[in-house]
Formats: C-alpha cells, structure tokens, sequence
C-alpha cells in the first residue's frame, strides 16, 4: 500500500499505509538500521504530520515520540557504563545485559504491538512516553 493513502478501495482506514510505514521504520531504527532509520521515520513525520488523517498523525506521534525515548535511555545507559569505570570494566556487561533484557526489549514489544494495531487500521499508545491521540478513541 502506498504511504500516500491516496487510493481507498480495499477498505482500508485513510492513513493506514503511513501509520504501518512510521511503525516498520520504529522497528527497524531499534533492530537494523539504527539511525538511518530513524531519519527516515523524522523524514516521514515532517513530510505527513500536519497532512495525514488521524491514524497515521497518532502512529508518526508514537513512534517518533518513541525512538526519541529510546535514544535518552541509550545515552543513559552510556553514561552509566561510563560511570562504573568505562567499557573496560566488568560492569559494563551488566548494564549492557540489563539494559538489552528489559529496556530495548520492551521497545521492540511495544513498536509491534503498534505494528499490529496500525496493520489493523487501529491507534496505538505508547505507555507512559506515548502522547495522547485525542481524535481517535479506539486506542
């Protein structure tokens, strides 16, 4: 399906295709490609945020809100390793380990959990970083 949405016959939500879009390139900012991602998913609020109908404002609002989060924990968890004696110290496995066990993995649960909902035609919300989307109720 197009990210424009420009074509409605199959049924789909108007805005569906841009709500699935920002919810892979979440995805794949946290699993593949981090950063390059993450241009593409700041690429693709820019381009729609104003624009697009209310599914895919909510999805670019979560992810983009989202990644932001994650990159604050990353930078923290740097600084922590850095704080208990650098990445040569025996600490550092275990604010790596801690950090991979519960925090990104909870963020990769949660971005398919908004994967499955966008790919449903439904809103998503991140807990507690997630901004509210006021125009939908389903969420």
């Amino acid at each position: 399906m197009p990210p424009s949405d420009a074509n409605h016959s199959d049924g789909s939500p108007p805005g569906q295709g841009v709500a699935v879009l920002a919810e892979a390139l979440y995805l794949t900012n946290l699993l593949l490609l981090p950063g390059i991602a993450f241009l593409g998913l700041l690429g693709l609020y820019l381009r729609h945020h104003r624009s697009a109908p209310p599914l895919a404002r909510c999805h670019l609002a979560q992810t983009l809100t989202a990644s932001l989060w994650a990159g604050l924990i990353l930078v923290v968890a740097n600084g922590l390793i850095i704080l208990l004696g650098g990445y040569d110290s025996p600490h550092t496995w275990m604010v790596v380990i801690i950090y991979f066990t519960t925090v990104h993995a909870t963020l990769v649960l949660l971005g398919t959990l908004g994967l499955a909902k966008a790919m449903a035609g439904q809103s998503f919300r991140f807990p507690l970083v997630g901004r509210p989307c006021p125009e939908l109720n389903d969420g």
